[in-house]
């Protein structure tokens, strides 16, 4: 394939990807929202309600892997489409949980939505397959930021979910998932019949290669990503940087509305406070994008650290003034697009691209686990200590993405 046809394919690719990501992120947003309090409604109890909030990001992160998987053998095209028709699957399961108030539908359903979760991650990706090296960070940005239009219209699903109820007689919730299924469904169909060729496949030589065309030796997730991450540092660099942003951003940015509340802060200014965060995670990945490309990933990554230094700082030493609370989470949320987007367009780079798909599934699902794991420690810790504790706590994870940073860049090769 020529250069020119080439970049015709990407441009086809984004433009879909962009689309479906709209869709899609509409659908996994609602279970954060409206699936917090569905949980809640249905178990009574709060340990049970706990343990269905992380049900969508612990399904995230064990599909991950059968998802990438699945891209390695079959291409984006399949894999896209099969995450975003089973997680719609688990928004219209959760609309029999939410109208007759059923538990096993309810943890089935987040479960399955988690593959929303883990697909969304995996189309950042697919948006690098066909970028040149100079601009795979701005095709991974812009992926990212789409996503923002969905994320912010998710959690207001109940609205709709509401008129949906008063005419059919569902349960408002019910109606929201309703609307989420259809949404996620709506995603899957878009890639399904437009994503051809599919940009993984043609990256690779011919968009006809088969399964029976990758060696066997390459198919194994868990196993070729833990080769890969022994043998290639620019990766490990770039794992490193992904996995410690995401546990930095959901352990503070769990814990935020509890501190919040406990200080006397609203509902309402938990609301805001948070959106501002997602705001701060989503709205300047074009600039993240276009930095990492133009000036180089370590210097992204850096200024990422920067910036979650002056968030810590912040909120750790005015714990009880909300409004640098609030100026804490808006740099949370851009420190972490700039080392989440940097990082992963690094890995996108360095990696074999025989062997892309399933390992990029592999740091999807450890990323999903890492941020789950940090979810559930997070409440303990600050319960034990507290908020400022935490971001000190917060501050040592990051350390050693620091050392490989600014230490010693010369150890992972990061190029340009």
């Amino acid at each position: 394939m020529d250069e020119l046809t080439r970049d015709k394919v990407q441009q086809r690719t984004l433009w879909i990807l962009s689309i479906s990501q709209i869709f899609g992120t509409i659908g996994v947003g609602v279970a954060p929202s409206i699936g917090i309090l569905l949980a809640e409604e249905v178990t009574s109890n709060e340990a049970w309600a706990g343990l269905a909030r992380t049900a969508s990001t612990l399904g995230a992160a064990l599909l991950g892997i059968p998802l990438g998987n699945l891209a390695a053998r079959h291409g984006r095209r399949i894999a896209l489409a099969s995450g975003w028709w089973l997680a719609a699957l688990g928004g219209l399961l959760l609309v029999p949980a939410a109208q007759f108030q059923l538990v096993v539908p309810l943890f089935a359903g987040l479960l399955m939505i988690g593959s929303g979760s883990a697909i969304s991650l995996q189309a950042r990706f697919a948006a690098t397959d066909l970028a040149s090296d100079d601009h795979k960070g701005r095709s991974l940005a812009l992926i990212v930021w789409v996503g923002t239009i969905g994320t912010v219209l998710g959690p207001n699903l109940g609205i709709p979910g509401r008129i949906i109820g008063d005419a059919t007689d569902l349960h408002i919730y019910a109606g929201a998932f309703l609307i989420a299924g259809v949404a996620m469904a709506v995603a899957g169909l878009l890639v399904f019949v437009l994503m051809r060729p599919d940009p993984l496949l043609v990256n690779r030589g011919s968009d006809q290669l088969t399964a029976s065309a990758i060696p066997t030796g390459q198919r194994g997730g868990i196993k070729r990503f833990a080769v890969e991450l022994r043998h290639n540092a620019p990766a490990r660099y770039a794992v490193v940087a992904i996995l410690s942003a995401q546990v930095v951003m959901v352990a503070i940015m769990t814990m935020t509305p509890i501190h919040v509340t406990h200080h006397g802060g609203s509902v309402s200014l938990v609301g805001v406070t948070i959106s501002l965060h997602i705001l701060g995670m989503y709205a300047l990945a074009p600039v993240v994008g276009y930095v990492a490309d133009r000036w180089g990933y370590r210097y992204s990554i850096a200024v990422g650290l920067t910036i979650f230094a002056a968030s810590l700082l912040v909120g750790g030493l005015h714990p009880e003034n909300m409004g640098w609370i609030m100026t804490s989470l808006i740099l949370l949320g851009v420190g972490w697009s700039f080392i989440n987007v940097s990082g992963s367009a690094l890995f996108a780079t360095v990696i074999n691209k025989r062997e892309r798909a399933s390992v990029q599934g592999g740091v999807d699902a450890l990323s999903n686990l890492c941020g789950a794991t940090a979810a559930f420690a997070a409440g303990p810790l600050m319960a034990l200590s507290s908020f400022s504790a935490l971001t000190v706590i917060a501050g040592i994870v990051l350390l050693p993405l620091v050392f490989m940073t600014v230490v010693a860049p010369q150890r992972v090769a990061v190029k340009r």
